[in-house]
């Protein structure tokens, strides 16, 4: 069998779809990464998949240029003849689902999150969701990543029910995201890591260490992501380097391997507007870490309040900077009871072997 893969990085599938790539390939069938080529492109040929390069934009909607995103699409599958594309992220669930069906390969979608296009309002949404009614009539099967997803998505683009699942995100390999011993910190460490982007809650993040530091003037906070001065909803690089300046937040532009990071602090913290399953929690949950999410769709589902960390309203600084008090104030036994907790709901809910063994068997059934 040969099963194609479609991301608008090649870093993604390295790093979020090794373990079901590397399962493919154990048992005998050939994958094709289709992506943009990046430094990690040339590590999937290591992993021994076949790779095609895709240029894309992954941000921003120019019908003209997305026209030709779906004709080159469709070329490389036409050469390929995969058996199924597996398809992530937004251009590709939407122009892989065209260009697939044309070739009658069929296609099995993962909305990893209704994204920032959905949080939005105006031209840019509605032509999103017709472009989504569109293709999501050709495809075989969606994949969310919580209910709450689900349901929203379905209320804006009409698909059958019977044509969608759910997953635990990408799923999380526990083996390699583990618990490490580490010398205890003179001073507590918050740390957020994503996209510096405002539906981060980056801004909300910022203005409650200023309200932390206030009442526990010592704490150290950290802010890791890469900042994108393309993206529309980027962060200015003025107010970031002024962070730096006023001594807010230790900044790590990226990581290409955040366990150091999440080890070395006390507790993890995701502001997020939205999200489908946020990785960074499954990692930090993995590595038994207490956390602090906003309490919104694919946060809630990881962080249960008060057990393995604290939800706080969104897009309220005032309520994040009091769940990180309330944190401050917890005992050493009640912040290690956080801790399990925190990795034994990882394993239970969201290890990667759930999310393979339910693509083999998608693949498998649809196969027949």
């Amino acid at each position: 069998m040969k099963v194609a893969i479609m991301i608008n990085t090649s870093w993604n599938i390295f790093n979020f779809r090794k373990g079901l790539v590397q399962t493919l390939l154990d048992r005998g069938d050939e994958v094709v990464a289709i992506a943009p080529q990046d430094d990690y492109s040339g590590k999937l040929v290591e992993l021994g998949c076949s790779y095609r390069p895709l240029e894309m934009n992954a941000s921003g909607m120019n019908p003209l240029n997305d026209f030709g995103l779906m004709m080159a699409m469709r070329r490389i599958l036409k050469d390929e003849q995969p058996d199924v594309l597996l398809t992530y992220t937004i251009k590709p669930n939407i122009y892989g689902s065209l260009a697939s069906h044309g070739l009658h390969i069929p296609c099995i979608c993962n909305v990893s999150g209704l994204g920032t296009v959905f949080l939005w309002k105006g031209t840019v949404k509605k032509l999103a969701v017709k472009l989504y009614k569109y293709a999501f009539k050709k495809n075989s099967w969606v994949f969310f990543q919580n209910d709450e997803d689900r349901s929203d998505f379905i209320d804006l683009i009409p698909i059958p029910l019977s044509k969608t699942s759910l997953l635990p995100g990408s799923g999380i390999n526990t083996t390699h995201f583990q618990p490490v011993k580490v010398e205890p910190n003179e001073q507590p460490v918050f740390t957020m890591i994503g996209r510096l982007i405002v539906e981060k809650g980056v801004y909300d993040y910022i203005e409650a260490i200023r309200l932390v530091r206030k009442k526990k003037p010592h704490t150290k906070f950290r802010l890791i992501g890469e900042f994108d001065a393309s993206h529309a909803r980027s962060i200015k690089k003025e107010e970031l380097d002024g962070w730096i300046a006023d001594g807010l937040i230790e900044y790590v532009p990226h990581l290409t391997d955040v366990r150091d990071a999440i080890a070395t602090s006390d507790v993890i913290v995701l502001p997020s507007y939205r999200e489908g399953t946020p990785r960074t929690l499954l990692e930090a949950g993995a590595m038994a870490k207490p956390m602090i999410a906003t309490d919104v769709p694919g946060c809630r589902h990881v962080v249960m309040d008060g057990d393995n960390g604290f939800l706080c309203k969104v897009k309220s600084p005032n309520d994040l900077a009091a769940k990180m008090l309330l944190f401050l104030a917890l005992s050493d036994e009640e912040r290690e009871q956080m801790a399990i907790t925190s990795r034994k709901r990882i394993i239970e809910k969201f290890d990667e072997q759930i999310v393979i063994e339910r693509y083999l068997k998608l693949i498998d059934e649809l196969l027949k």
